[in-house]
């Protein structure tokens, strides 16, 4: 009898976590369903139009995500033949700078839709932008100077992690061509070096920002700069074989990133404009929490990360974001474009925030399936 009554008992509480957790899996593609379909029904809602411009990167990257969701679960074809009939009609080209990192940011998303759908004029404008770069490699400084545009000809601000680098980590998974790799190493390590604080444990936007200081005294760290290279380095890690070497250094900087920036979330959920002086931003801002809760939900997914320790902080984020979308699905919150922190309000929005959200949403499903 006490045996019966404890898978009772068990049989009872399972059914009470899949019945939760199944709540969860539909409000969350409900409001993701909704922010997509804004987006798609506001093209012209961020700061720049031109479709293979960075901002729409991230955006087109979420987008591919919840498309799979979309036709998995619900045989619904939408948003890739959105994504498709945008990749056809730019011809699946890069943007206009060759060394820029911001210009070959687009290639992620036409990577992955050349592994679905096989088509090589997906794929060969990217592979042919990066082979150039490999092998006629930037021959500039790391310090960043706008009056000298060729010194961003290399990954001098942090941003340009999130851009560049995993091109080159699903160019090497995907042809096996360790020059992809060997590139992708040397340039991630010298940007590692120079822009990583091993004190703080958190990268500058670029060297302008190594002496300022914000009003407290604390040293500048931007809330979205560090959210753009630590949900970089979750797509290097999802592009890279689980024995391939290389992993360590960058499985290594993730973790040691997501232990800090975990300590830095807001009690209200959020990541702020300024990761050591919040008071001075208090406001939401999406694009950060959306990056960073996209990354910490990856690494309790891919097992880098303890479910107890960081899940708190991934539903606390999630929360937050969703507490920004308006009743017909327009995301706010969203820092426009900058490199440092600036003041937000609720109806700032940009295509970046929206893909970080979609990203986010993603991989937060996954954590109860």
């Amino acid at each position: 009898m006490k045996r019966t009554l404890i898978y009772v008992c068990l049989l009872f509480s399972a059914f009470s976590a899949w019945g939760r957790n199944d709540n969860l899996g539909k409000e969350t593609k409900e409001i993701m369903k909704r922010v997509a379909d804004w987006q798609i029904d506001h093209p012209n809602s961020g700061a720049v139009k031109d479709e293979l411009d960075w901002t729409r990167a991230p955006l087109y990257m979420g987008m591919v995500d919840w498309a799979e969701i979309a036709e998995k679960e619900d045989r619904d074809k939408t948003y890739y033949d959105w994504l498709l009939r945008i990749g056809r009609r730019n011809h699946f080209q890069m943007g206009k700078w060759m060394y820029h990192a911001d210009f070959i940011a687009v290639g992620q998303s036409f990577i992955d839709l050349y592994i679905k759908y096989g088509d090589r004029k997906m794929v060969a404008p990217v592979m042919a932008r990066a082979n150039w770069v490999v092998e006629n490699p930037a021959q500039t400084s790391l310090k960043l100077d706008y009056s000298r545009m060729e010194t961003l000809d290399r990954w001098s601000w942090c941003d340009a992690l999130f851009m560049a680098p995993p091109v080159y980590a699903k160019l090497y998974s995907l042809t096996g061509d360790r020059k992809y790799l060997d590139f992708l190493n040397r340039e991630y390590k010298a940007s590692y070096e120079y822009l990583y604080d091993k004190d703080a444990h958190l990268f500058y936007r670029d060297a302008r920002y190594f002496t300022q200081r914000e009003a407290n005294g604390e040293k500048v760290f931007w809330g979205r700069g560090n959210a753009w290279v630590i949900a970089g380095l979750a797509e290097i890690l999802k592009a890279f074989s689980p024995n391939e070497t290389s992993r360590k250094f960058y499985e290594e900087l993730f973790v040691e990133l997501a232990e800090r920036l975990v300590e830095l979330q807001s009690p209200d959920g959020y990541w702020h404009a300024s990761l050591l002086d919040p008071k001075s931003y208090p406001s939401p801002e999406t694009s950060a929490t959306g990056f960073i809760v996209y990354a910490l939900a990856y690494g309790i997914n891919a097992g880098l990360l303890e479910r107890d320790t960081y899940l708190p902080a991934v539903e606390k984020g999630w929360k937050a974001l969703v507490g920004a979308v308006e009743s017909d699905g327009k995301l706010g919150y969203v820092q426009p474009i900058g490199a440092d922190p600036k003041k937000v309000t609720r109806e700032m929005t940009e295509f970046y925030g929206v893909g970080a959200f979609l990203m986010a949403g993603c991989e937060y499903k996954k954590l109860f399936e």
